[in-house]
């Protein structure tokens, strides 16, 4: 008994117990995905946004990940705003696990946080925003002229000044960095 192999398990074995018991949204466009996030957080349902995994990529680059247990309230609640999803995906494979969209790099003073496309970089000393980088989109100049040199408690919300894909994953950053700066 006393040499008696310790059952050893990979994580993507361990992920695998956890698989069939999420289920994957994918909607048409970025603003459907939006709508949809704060139409279920704000009936309490533990969601998450995240990037597809390339199987089911059509057109978004974000999907909402779910409790499948709640799939015919969430689609019922979802319909009644008329914002159905296009798909709904069982989780029931790892090749179907979403992509975590966030990235953290420690630069020591600094972090850097990257929500898909986008970065935000705070001072943690001073919780200061330094830089604002990444994506394509016509707010982004916009958005990092509103942000950099302000506070993560004084500046704007993304969400409140930018109105594209760009913003709203600048956003998920910066609701990330004050997670991680402001807990410390």
């Amino acid at each position: 008994m006393f040499f008696k192999k310790k059952e050893s398990r990979s994580p993507a074995v361990k992920e695998n117990k956890k698989v069939g018991i999420r289920g994957i949204l994918v909607f048409e466009n970025t603003s459907e995905v939006i709508r949809a996030e704060n139409l279920l957080k704000s009936k309490g349902w533990k969601i998450r946004v995240m990037g597809p995994p390339p199987e089911i990529r059509s057109g978004c680059d974000l999907v909402i990940e779910f409790p499948l247990i709640e799939e015919l309230s969430i689609l019922r609640a979802l319909k009644e705003a008329d914002v159905p999803p296009l798909q709904v995906v069982p989780v029931n494979s790892p090749l179907l696990l979403p992509v975590d969209i966030f990235h953290h790099r420690d630069f020591g003073r600094y972090l850097m946080v990257r929500a898909a496309n986008m970065k935000l970089t705070v001072d943690k000393e001073t919780q200061l925003i330094v830089n604002v980088s990444g994506g394509g989109c016509p707010d982004v100049p916009y958005l990092a002229r509103e942000m950099v040199g302000k506070t993560l408690t004084d500046a704007p919300a993304p969400r409140e000044i930018g109105h594209t894909l760009c913003g709203y994953a600048l956003q998920l950053a910066y609701e990330e960095a004050k997670r991680k700066c402001l807990q410390s």
